[in-house]
């Protein structure tokens, strides 16, 4: 069905080969909030474990200049999109996104995924709408294991990150993330908005919660680096998340803008710990929280500041990698701000993709306005060559692909649940 696509994909390799020498400089949600509150009195840490060094990921194709210049402008503003669908099924609508605004990415949610039949069938329609496109489609999920987790129910769920963190055993987590990446790797799916990296030091925080493998820096930087390893190894693209930290929050950013006033100085101090310790490994995105921080931008959230995403995360911490935008539709943006705006705003400060998780109207918006931007020079076309180019460069360091996929055999999936949760290393 779609054997034609290996023959793009080849030329396309040749190209980026012969291109070398052309090579540009550049690098690089779940669905439910945040505001101020004191950080918890950090927490004892298990007994922590030394864990092998993971295998390292492929290391980047070089991108060619000539393969962002030829995208039309249409098809480069597609490629800074991650948007979601409505229904079990391929529609009209999902179908011109693809097809006519050329989006780069999917979003599934639970309401996307009924069965390992239809999910399959529905990842498979999506590869095959998205063959005549010049790059292969990001498939991602929040498969975080615990309560968020977007796999069909046949499929036996992994423990929360509370859980695995309480273990001591880094090297759980590691499997895990393997764990997660084969079932991901099964269903066609490349892409991973976790581990969560948020330490979770607000104990009236009513989203983060057991999504966090920690009270303490230390605990979720051991175990969200050997979790973002573990997918690596597996070849899916994990999305660190949810920079520069939800976890001392008491909105849920679903619902409403999250204000938090810490300041630099605490950031580094707790928040960004983890972060740099997975830009020390190799992280290839992250994910920028809907939070507003009055004492680093008192204008912007941190998923529409110039301070946080240029200065902080790129400048200070020195992130190569890709940037995203947690959901746009998300209540503390929509109720707070013109989406297109917004869009527009975030890609300024730094965002190389945005991320609109609903609605087809929705995500039409904000690509006419990121359009208009640029067509007005508002938004230099080096800016978006630039996140085009990065975008390029992780689809192609992950080998992403269009080929359809087989129905899994779900009870050999589960038997590895089984053996990865019981065996004897992880107790």
């Amino acid at each position: 069905m779609k054997m034609k696509r290996d023959i793009p994909l080849l030329i396309r390799g040749a190209v980026f080969a012969a291109a070398f020498s052309l090579l540009l400089t550049g690098c690089s949600s779940s669905h439910p909030g945040d505001s101020p509150s004191s950080s918890a009195p950090a927490a004892t840490p298990p007994r922590v474990e030394a864990t092998p060094t993971p295998t390292s990921t492929p290391a980047p194709t070089p991108v060619a200049t000539s393969g962002v210049v030829a995208m039309t402008l249409e098809e480069k503003l597609g490629q800074m999109i991650i948007a979601g669908i409505d229904e079990y099924s391929m529609n009209v609508l999902a179908r011109e996104l693809i097809e006519t605004y050329h989006v780069g990415g999917v979003i599934l949610y639970k309401p996307n995924v009924k069965d390992t039949s239809q999910l399959v069938g529905l990842v498979n329609e999506l590869k095959q709408t998205n063959a005549a496109n010049r790059l292969p489609l990001w498939l991602g999920v929040d498969e975080e294991g615990g309560r968020v987790t977007r796999l069909p129910d046949e499929i036996t769920k992994t423990p929360t990150s509370k859980d695995i963190g309480k273990t001591g055993r880094p090297v759980l987590a590691y499997n895990i993330g393997q764990l997660i990446g084969k079932e991901l790797n099964a269903y066609g799916l490349n892409m991973d908005f976790a581990p969560d990296l948020d330490v979770n030091s607000n104990p009236n925080n009513p989203v983060i919660g057991d999504r966090s493998f920690g009270s303490t820096a230390s605990i979720v930087s051991s175990f969200g680096v050997q979790m973002m390893n573990g997918l690596q190894k597996q070849q899916v693209v994990p999305v660190v998340k949810h920079f520069p930290g939800h976890g001392d929050t008491s909105v849920d950013s679903h619902v409403g803008l999250p204000i938090v006033q810490n300041d630099l100085a605490r950031l580094r101090k707790l928040e960004l710990v983890p972060f740099a310790e997975a830009f020390k490994h190799q992280a290839d995105a992250v994910m920028v929280a809907h939070i507003l921080l009055p004492k680093v931008d008192a204008q912007n959230p941190a998923s529409m500041s110039k301070k946080i995403m240029t200065d902080l995360l790129r400048k200070e911490m020195g992130f190569e990698g890709l940037i995203m935008t947690d959901d746009m539709t998300m209540g503390a943006i929509i109720k707070n701000y013109d989406l297109g705006e917004a869009a527009v705003k975030s890609v300024l400060a730094g965002a190389n993709i945005v991320m609109v998780g609903h609605d087809y109207e929705k995500v039409v918006t904000v690509i006419d306005a990121l359009r208009k931007a640029v067509q007005s020079g508002r938004i230099p076309m080096e800016t978006i060559n630039q996140s085009v180019r990065q975008v390029t460069k992780v689809k192609q360091k992950y080998q992403l692909h269009d080929r359809p996929i087989k129905v899994p055999d779900t009870k050999k999936l589960n038997a590895e649940v089984q053996s990865v949760l019981g065996t004897k290393a992880n107790k």
